[in-house]
Order: C-alpha cells, then structure tokens, then sequence
C-alpha cells in the first residue's frame, strides 16, 4: 500500500484501521473475530493502528497489545488520553493535566506492551487546562522516550497554533467525511501552514454514508449510534439522500459507497490518512481497496456538490459527547 507522512517523519499506510469498534460503542465484542481482522489488515499493508484508554475502557489497548506480542510486523500504534469515563457509563470528564498524562501513558504502555507509543493524542480539549501546560507535560514523555510524537482530537485551529509553538505537532485527528467537513474552513488549512499531518476519524460517517443503515431499527443492542443525533428517527430519514447520493456516484465510477467516500478523502491531500473502523473480515478488504481507487478533478467536484447540496440533519454527538470538541 502507498504510504503516506504525518508531519515531518511519520510514515504510515495511506489507509489506517480504527479499533475502537472492536471493544464497544458498536454492539457486542468478538476478540476471536477482531483478532483476525488485524492480522488481515497487516496482511493488505495496513501499518497505522489507532486506539485510545477510553476504549472499553482499556479493553482496546488490551486486544492490540494481545496482537503486538504474537505478530511480527511493525505495527505504527496511535493511542490516547484525556477522556475518564467508568465502564459502561457514557459519561465521562477531561483530564488533561500533565500528571494525569503521564500516569495514563505508563498505563496504557503497560496494556499494548510496548516501551513507547509512536503517537499519542490529547483526546479532547480541557479549556480550563492550559494547553501549554499540556504540551509541556507531553514533551517530557518525549524526552523519556515515552512516546515518539505528539497529536491533538477534535482541536481549534487557535489552540492548535499554541500548543505547535510549545512542541511540533504531528498529526490532528478530528471527524472528517462527506457529511462532516468543518474542518476545511480553519483546522486543515491550519494543519497545512505548520506541516501537520490529518487523520480523518468516522470517514464513513459511522457506517452510514455506505448505505448499509436505513432505519434505527437495524442498529443491535449495544450500539451508541440511535443516541447520536443525526440517527435519531427524523433525522435519518432526511440524511439518507446523502447516502442516496454517494450510491449513485459510487455506482458510475464502479466502486462500494465506503470506497469512493475513502477515496474521496484520500484526493483531498497527500497529509490526509483516514482510520476507518471494523472488526468485520469483508469490511477491512473493501476499505483497503479503496486505496486503489483514484478520482478525478471533476468526479471530486461532482461528488463535493452534490452532497453539500444537501443539509445536514443534527449535531455529531449528544452534548455530552461534544465536551472538548473545537476547544
């Protein structure tokens, strides 16, 4: 697979795989069947794994790291901190002190069994933290060899630019999809004057921009997603043309509506690196393949308007999902 670089010197897959599905928010685990699917994502070249402590919680970092210890290849790990949230609560606080930093990035080493993480993210933004203070406490774990960079989630283009002057910034990781592009207006330019690197998260929009979901009613117990206000019953019902619309596109150029959405976003720029999610064999073949797919001036322009022709119904998350967003 072609890879690409996040910030100066971080070289990954040009597709990476999101694990948090594997341990929860999209219905029942299977670590048998999640296994499988990285072994198969290594296989097709994926090197890029991203996973966070709120996983689970810590069940994710768990499954990788039960990965890392039996595999061989060289496996680029994202992981981390900031939300604290008790298992199965969907509550949670941000915690972005320099002390809490350390203590969750010893903790999370601990459960992939590595001796450092090649990217480690402030998941969310604490606005009564500093960020500096933050940085600062993250380029300690730097010095110790703790982890090898630093990254920030769902970020303001303001804060961005002061934690950068603190330390380099590696890569921003904030939801980005053709029913998600907020980020073009400040974040990804910001990303691209100081040669920071972008990693799309929910690139499919949470399975929906593939087709497969039509109804509320064929979510599973245990899926978060008829919580989320854009799957509410109204609102699903007026999102589906973009979905509608993205099939038919999908359908002329010969491809799955996953991989002209991933597609899509690989066209945007050689610094973007989505992560889709799966812990389904026939799903991580299908977004790798994607990969291959190219698109041109014209079918991006086609596809751009087409979607952005068509209004959003609902916020991403519930008000308590959207704690520490664009901070």
């Amino acid at each position: 697979m072609e890879k690409r670089t996040l910030g100066n010197d971080f070289s990954v897959s040009a597709i990476g795989l999101g694990c948090m599905g594997m341990s929860e928010f999209y219905g029942p685990r299977d670590d048998s069947e999640s296994l499988r699917v990285l072994e198969r994502a290594v296989e097709l070249g994926v090197d890029f794994f991203d996973t966070a402590d709120m996983y689970g919680p810590h069940h994710n970092e768990e499954l990788i790291g039960r990965f890392l210890a039996r595999s061989k290849a060289q496996i680029r790990i994202a992981s981390k901190f900031g939300i604290v949230r008790n298992p199965g609560e969907y509550k949670r606080s941000l915690d972005n002190s320099a002390d809490y930093a350390r203590k969750a990035c010893e903790a999370s080493l601990r459960r992939l069994g590595v001796e450092q993480i090649d990217l480690y993210y402030v998941h969310r933004i604490n606005p009564e933290e500093p960020i500096e203070e933050t940085i600062g406490g993250l380029e300690r774990l730097v010095q110790s060899g703790k982890i090898a960079r630093i990254g920030l989630c769902e970020v303001s283009a303001a804060t961005l630019r002061r934690a950068h002057a603190v330390h380099p910034i590696t890569a921003v990781q904030t939801e980005y999809s053709l029913w998600t592009r907020e980020v073009e207006r400040e974040v990804l330019p910001a990303c691209r004057e100081l040669g920071i690197g972008f990693v799309p998260y929910s690139p499919l929009g949470r399975g929906f921009l593939t087709g497969r979901f039509q109804d509320t009613a064929e979510f599973g117990e245990g899926d978060f997603r008829p919580n989320l206000p854009r799957f509410t019953e109204g609102a699903i019902d007026a999102n589906r043309r973009i979905a509608d619309v993205i099939a038919e596109v999908a359908a002329q150029k010969g491809c799955s509506p996953a991989q002209l959405s991933l597609a899509w976003l690989l066209s945007k720029g050689p610094d973007i690196v989505p992560i889709p999610g799966t812990k389904q064999l026939r799903y991580i073949e299908e977004n790798v393949a994607a990969a291959n797919i190219s698109l041109s001036v014209e079918e991006q322009r086609q596809l751009e308007t087409a979607t952005a022709s068509l209004p959003v119904v609902g916020e991403r998350y519930t008000l308590e999902g959207m704690k520490g967003v664009n901070v």
